[in-house]
């Protein structure tokens, strides 16, 4: 029997690292419990009210976020506030895939364009890997606003 997933990164600041990868994948921050949303309204500003109404003190408001696939086919992703900074590589990391079934320079053009679509949100570029068949159709190296390294893939 396969079991369900959920990816967790840590973070100075979840609310903010949740919104670049609700942003990246197309995901939504849930609304809280017991609380239905109505059409359009801010899933972040009902967690600060229900965080508020249920005496959450304002400093502890931000320890971590959730974002989810609207279709529920990918991972939930959530977001902990941890006190130490990153130090090292990533021993995991996310595969964004933004490109499939391209090959050659159109995917590294739908690569490209990503990468500057990322970058706007705050991603950083390390390093463009060129296409080496049969092993490698070519990828993009990136890191979160955090720095947590991805790849486009």
């Amino acid at each position: 029997m396969s079991r369900e997933i959920q990816v967790t990164f840590d973070a100075h600041d979840p609310a903010a690292l949740s919104s670049f990868w609700r942003d990246a994948l197309g995901y939504v921050h849930p609304g809280p419990p017991g609380v239905d949303l109505p059409a359009g309204a801010d899933p972040l500003a009902a967690w600060a009210e229900f965080l508020d109404r249920i005496g959450v003190p304002e400093d502890q408001r931000n320890t971590r976020s959730a974002i989810e696939d609207p279709d529920g086919r990918g991972p939930r992703l959530f977001f902990q506030q941890v006190p130490e900074d990153k130090v090292a590589k990533n021993r995991l990391h996310l595969d964004v895939r933004a490109a499939p079934g391209l090959q050659g320079e159109e995917r590294m053009a739908a690569l490209e364009a990503e990468c500057g679509r990322l970058e706007a949100l705050g991603a950083t570029r390390i390093r463009r890997y060129e296409p080496e068949p049969p092993m490698s159709a070519g990828f993009i190296v990136m890191a979160d606003p955090e720095g947590n390294e991805f790849c486009l893939d």
